[in-house]
């Protein structure tokens, strides 16, 4: 079963390089795969280049979804992340 959630990119540089590094080591902590889609283009959130690739800025709404063993808790750490700005000065 996938599980999602609808976020807002919050942070002001958007999902960067180093933000997308940041969302990649937290994915690769779970066993779930989750996948990140901004308009009509997604990616695995273990691809660094996948996440760049979607060019989400501030702003933008992307969703979010989990699926697999820790669906669940990864969605939740995940969704943490983004909420809190990747932990960036906003």
């Amino acid at each position: 079963m996938t599980i999602s959630r609808e976020l807002f990119i919050r942070n002001r540089l958007g999902l960067h390089a180093r933000a997308a590094i940041k969302l990649v080591e937290l994915a690769q902590s779970f066993e779930a795969v989750i996948t990140i889609t901004n308009g009509a283009n997604s990616a695995t959130a273990d691809s660094v280049m996948g996440l760049l690739m979607l060019d989400s800025a501030q702003g933008q709404k992307i969703m979010v979804s989990a699926k697999g063993q820790d669906a669940q808790s990864a969605l939740i750490a995940v969704t943490n992340l983004i909420e809190a700005g990747f932990d960036e000065d906003n």
